[in-house]
């Protein structure tokens, strides 16, 4: 018999590695992946999609398994990635934007000559396998059990049940949207503040068309300080292609956090800074009540 040649991990070329990161993520952090996934992702036929897969199998046998109720593959409890970091580091920006892979095949140099750099911030992500239960709930619209340690001042219930829908990234930190159970309505859960995640084999009762405050968005119009002298007020609407105010259309559960990240002076004498805080709320009494939490007296 003429030996079967099995293909090495380091053998294998870079858009066929591309496709088996991707395999690795989708398997592990939502539980699933399918020939559909691939084949849409990647642009390639059903049956090319077919042999990635079973190639993934072959390289790394113990990762994944076909389970005929999801018609896919799910990751074994034995999953141990092969081709991709795995970290909420490397993934979370990737959902972020929507890319099927992270790493490059000439990660570490500067492919057009330019140096980038970004702040160095600390991580505020829970491990992998909370994040995994997290992502998972929310992809196949399950109910979540969570152990969560607000910051409240108020008691609060250490276990929940929640029903996660997307994912929201501040710039600084992590939240995951969902219906929480115990305060019926929906919420922002920073992630870094689970501290245990179980996704539940139940379905949720929540959609995300019935969070209004997530679906309806608003304008919200931004001046520059009134206190920053008018040469500095037209360079700043100049920064942002304005000639009058700022307008940015905006979800209404995220105003808080674009104030936030815009370093916005939200009271309502204008007092802080405006060196530090350049911009206003012009239109503050349409805004406010979506987002009365980051608004100072």
């Amino acid at each position: 018999m003429v030996p079967v040649h099995k293909v090495a991990p380091d053998d294998i070329k870079w858009n066929t590695r591309q496709r088996m990161q991707y395999i690795e993520i989708m398997a592990y952090y939502t539980g699933v992946v399918t020939r559909s996934n691939v084949a849409r992702t990647f642009g390639i036929s059903d049956a090319a999609a077919t042999k990635d897969l079973k190639l993934y199998g072959d390289l790394a046998p113990d990762n994944i398994i076909y389970q005929q109720s999801q018609f896919g593959f799910v990751p074994t409890a034995s999953f141990n990635a092969r081709f991709t970091d795995l970290s909420p580091q490397k993934v979370l920006p990737l959902i972020a934007a929507n890319l099927p892979i992270a790493e490059g095949p000439l990660e570490g140099e500067l492919i057009y000559g330019v140096a980038i750099e970004t702040l160095p911030l600390p991580s505020r992500l829970p491990n992998k396998a909370i994040v995994a239960q997290i992502l998972r709930a929310a992809h196949h619209h399950k109910k979540l059990r969570i152990t969560y340690n607000s910051l409240s001042d108020s008691p609060e219930i250490e276990s929940r049940i929640i029903e996660p829908h997307s994912l929201i990234n501040t710039g600084l930190r992590w939240h995951i949207r969902a219906y929480s159970e115990e305060r019926f309505d929906f919420r922002d859960f920073v992630m870094s503040r689970i501290s245990e995640a179980e996704m539940l084999d139940i379905d949720a009762e929540s959609s995300i068309e019935f969070d209004d405050e997530w679906v309806e968005r608003i304008t919200l119009k931004l001046a520059p300080h009134p206190r920053l002298d008018p040469r500095k007020q037209q360079n700043l609407l100049l920064d942002y292609g304005a000639e009058t105010l700022i307008e940015i259309e905006v979800r209404r559960a995220l105003i808080g956090y674009t104030l936030q990240k815009l370093s916005v002076d939200t009271t309502s004498d204008h007092s802080l800074n405006p060196e530090a805080y350049q911009l206003v709320v012009a239109n503050r009494d349409e805004i406010e009540p979506f987002a009365s939490w980051v608004f100072l007296s």
